[in-house]
């Protein structure tokens, strides 16, 4: 088993409840505003994609392979951290197909919602808060598992996982808020299913920590890239899509990817 100080854990649990609290910012935005500006969350919805797909491929896929290199070779080793990868694929995948993220609808004025009685609404929003909520636990695992290894690598991923946490923080607040017509009750909301990524955070390694390893390391940060690959292609692009009035989705991934870039060079000084 592989010992990690205390103050690593810490690091790594803080940065993964400031990411996962983004979601009550994008509580508080639906009652500062209207509603979102269109292009800018199309910009930021493709900016955290093409983040998240960098630095997955170009540094949580590398060290899942390192480190299972580390204990079995280099044929295994490229071999496992692929195999982990698709795992994470195929995980992600399964806990969509039972729990859908239903947080397509953003805009405060959606007529759906002024159309609808309060009591649908409420059901609505509570359903909503359960998907996303659920969605959350993987990916709190992975900022906690990234940081702890590497946070040159945790910092970015929690800040792309950040700006996509903003959009689903507004899918909570809107149905909440338009059927209590309660802001407090719309913002808890918010921060309970933003909690929910520190909570995995903890869960994951109360768990995993009598197994720590090269081999468990190796398994973990495959597991993260596959299911953060997957999220930014079939969650944070298309949204971007549906937002975008001009090319905000592809200048917004080709910025997340060359920040993300810049950021881990720097790290590296």
């Amino acid at each position: 088993m592989i010992d990690v100080p205390m103050h690593n854990l810490l690091v790594a649990l803080a940065v993964t409840t400031v990411a996962g609290l983004a979601t009550g910012f994008g509580g508080l935005l639906v009652f500062a505003s209207k509603g979102p500006n269109a292009r800018v969350l199309a910009f930021g919805l493709a900016f955290a994609g093409g983040a998240m797909v960098y630095v997955s491929l170009g540094e949580i896929l590398t060290k899942s392979i390192a480190s299972f290199t580390a204990q079995f070779g280099d044929r295994l080793g490229f071999t496992w951290g692929t195999l982990s990868f698709l795992a994470g694929v195929l995980l992600i995948v399964t806990i969509d197909r039972l729990v859908p993220n239903p947080h397509e609808r953003l805009e405060v004025d959606d007529p759906y919602f002024r159309e609808h009685n309060r009591d649908y609404i409420k059901r609505v929003g509570l359903l909503t808060a359960v998907a996303i909520t659920a969605h959350n636990f993987p990916e709190g695992l992975a900022t906690f598992f990234a940081t702890l290894e590497n946070p040159g690598v945790g910092l970015p991923l929690a800040f792309a996982i950040a700006i996509h946490n903003i959009p689903e923080g507004i899918a909570i607040a809107v149905p909440v808020y338009f059927a209590t017509n309660n802001k407090v009750y719309a913002f808890a909301a918010c921060l309970v299913s933003g909690l929910a990524e520190p909570l995995g955070a903890i869960i994951g390694y109360v768990l995993l920590r009598p197994f720590l390893s090269d081999a468990m390391f190796g398994a973990v940060f495959g597991l993260i890239a596959g299911v953060m690959v997957f999220l930014a292609l079939d969650e944070l692009l298309p949204a971007a899509k549906r937002y975008a009035k001009g090319h905000e989705t592809v200048y917004g991934l080709v910025s997340g990817m060359a920040a993300l870039a810049i950021s881990l060079v720097l790290f590296k000084w």
